[in-house]
């Protein structure tokens, strides 16, 4: 079991979380006197329910825990002290050698409590490539798992406006499957995308999985896939224009207090990288996007069920690097948002920029973060 000092560069987060970080530590927290959060928590040992878990990019040393190797990873820190981040904690990674025995201990299930069970969420929640709270909770439910909602807390005007852009884009769909029938095209679009935002695939959506010619299970990962793409879609669109400023911000920023020569030097390139990974990466989720919108394009303008057949079927693996993308541009415009809001002078530190920088060049992968 690893001593983790890394929890030091989250203090920033101590009171939220992002699409990269679950700080179940800030959570417990603040719900201390929610029954729901102690009477439906998300894992049955409380040491891992007041726990962080990041999704973190692995350094070559730390490849070497996974077999097979995997670049990035999900990391469970135990703070030692919930109310003092700074003390560090102790950390393991969802599936690395030994992961079974490491969660038994660092967990202190003894006999009472079903480690299997926190496994099963621990590997569900490694399985998806953010830690948004919307495509989570979904893919919690749809494995069975409801925990209290306080977990996956989103504001009902992000579901609301979430629904009504999901609405539009099913829209035409719906209007192509209803032709020549009876019935307002709106109720059917509802129904469709309430549908296609539920936990479960069930039989409103079977006409379009029979006219696909796909098996029950791929059909029901191509539809999550599928949800996830919407609503990254709609993610994009919502914070782009924070990401833009949160970039501008940074090629600005300058901490207080004089800077050595090497902390200067390191701040100025780095402020160079994090924008030319933000850019690239911004970039190639443009072009994952472009493949769903070609294949769905076909599907209504040509009525070629073919492109968007394959595309759902090659939906898991894009979605997965898609979230991966999505993550680190979301994580970067939420911490910086959060650490500095807008209108609040931009007071920070050397060593606290340099820590940030650190972490923001991780985010856009490895071979930009050995040239910060």
């Amino acid at each position: 079991m690893a001593v983790d000092r890394s929890v030091r560069s989250l203090i920033s987060l101590t009171n939220a979380s992002s699409s990269r970080v679950l700080n179940l530590t800030a959570i417990g927290l603040a719900q201390a006197e929610n029954h729901e959060h102690l009477r439906n928590p998300l894992f049955v040992s409380p040491v891992i329910n007041s726990a962080i878990l990041i999704k973190h990019r692995l350094r070559a040393d730390e490849a070497d825990l996974f077999n097979p190797r995997r670049t990035v990873a999900t990391k469970v820190i135990v703070p030692f002290e919930r109310t003092d981040l700074k003390q560090g904690g102790r950390s393991l990674f969802i599936g690395q050698r030994g992961f079974e025995k490491l969660l038994r201990e660092v967990g202190n299930y003894g006999d009472k409590l079903d480690v299997r069970r926190d496994m099963d969420v621990l590997r569900l929640i490694d399985a998806v490539p953010s830690l948004d709270p919307f495509l989570l909770r979904e893919h919690l439910r749809g494995n069975g798992y409801a925990p209290a909602p306080c977990y996956f807390e989103i504001p009902d005007a992000d579901q609301q406006r979430m629904f009504t852009y999901a609405s539009a884009e099913i829209s035409r769909l719906t209007k192509l499957a209803t032709s020549g029938h009876s019935g307002p095209v709106g109720a059917s679009t509802a129904r469709m995308v309430s549908a296609l935002l539920s936990s479960e695939v069930n039989e409103k959506l079977e006409p379009m999985r029979a006219t696909l010619n796909l098996k029950p299970e791929e059909f029901s990962e191509g539809v999550f896939s599928w949800r996830g793409f919407i609503y990254y879609k709609w993610s994009l669109g919502e914070f782009w224009p924070l990401l833009i400023r949160t970039l501008r911000e940074v090629k600005t920023i300058q901490p207080f207090g004089k800077a050595s020569h090497a902390e200067a030097a390191f701040m100025n390139h780095s402020k160079q990288i994090i924008i030319r990974g933000a850019k690239d990466t911004s970039d190639s989720v443009r072009e994952i996007i472009k493949k769903y919108d070609d294949a769905y394009a076909g599907l209504l303008e040509r009525q070629d069920a073919r492109l968007f057949r394959e595309f759902l079927l090659a939906a898991p693996a894009l979605f997965l690097e898609m979230g991966t993308k999505m993550g680190a541009m979301a994580h970067v415009t939420s911490f910086w948002n959060y650490r500095f809001p807008a209108g609040v002078s931009k007071y920070v530190d050397c060593e606290e920029l340099v820590t940030i920088f650190q972490d923001f060049t991780k985010s856009f992968g490895d071979e930009l973060a050995e040239a910060a």
